[in-house]
This record gives C-alpha cells, structure tokens and sequence, in this order.
C-alpha cells in the first residue's frame, strides 16, 4: 500500500475517533457519573476530550487534504511521525491504565497500534 493510501486511512482513523469521542457523554453516561466528581475535575474531563477531538479533526484534515505535503515536507513527514508516536503512546496507556483483564482492552490496544502504523509506515517508506 503507498504512504498516500495509507495516510488517506490514517485521516479515516482520525475522523472515527472525532466521532467517537462526540458520543463519549452518552457511552459513558457523563451526566451522571461526572456529577460524582469535583467541579475542576468534572470541567478538566470535558475539555480534555473536546481538546482531544479537535486534536483528531486536525491529524484527519492534514491527513485527508494535504497528503503530498505531508509526504515530501519536513515539517509534513515530522508531524506523520509524531502522529504515529501519538497513537503507540496510546496503545501503551491503554495497557498501563485500563484492565487488562477485559477483551476490548486488548482490542483497543491493537486498535491504537494500526493507528500508529497507519503513520509509521509512510514515515519509514519515505
């Protein structure tokens, strides 16, 4: 697969976690269980996944719509890597943070991996 198809699958994958993430009040019924926390945590885990959603936007439009700059740039090819660095930290904050005795941890640990070879790859092929 060339590094423009799979950067191209990489803004996919972006956008799914986008959309996923706006859904993250009603999956974890937030209404209710943030009301358990203080008031700065309870703002500090709102902003942080609208932050985190707008992070998503961004890798998914530089992804989708500046592909060969991406590709044949410095500034381009050093964000593709620190995007595939993003998602391998996350694969590793899924294993330190989350029960490792639930199948969908595995899951979204491998999830997070192909997220960051999405990236890797064309950084490495470049």
């Amino acid at each position: 697969m060339s590094g423009q198809t799979l950067l191209i699958l990489g803004g996919l994958f972006n956008l799914a976690f986008f959309i996923f993430h706006i859904f993250f009040w009603k999956l974890f019924n937030w209404g209710k269980e943030l009301a358990k926390l203080t008031p700065i945590n309870r703002a500090v885990m709102q902003v942080l996944n609208i932050c985190l959603m707008f992070v998503f936007l961004i890798f998914a439009y530089v992804s989708l719509f500046h592909t060969q700059e991406m590709l044949t740039t410095w500034l381009g090819q050093s964000l593709i890597l620190f995007i595939a660095l993003f998602w391998a930290i996350r694969a590793i904050l899924q294993l330190a943070f989350f029960s490792r005795t639930k199948l969908v941890s595995y899951i979204l640990f491998i999830i997070f991996i192909i997220g960051s070879a999405l990236y890797l790859v064309p950084f490495l092929s470049i």
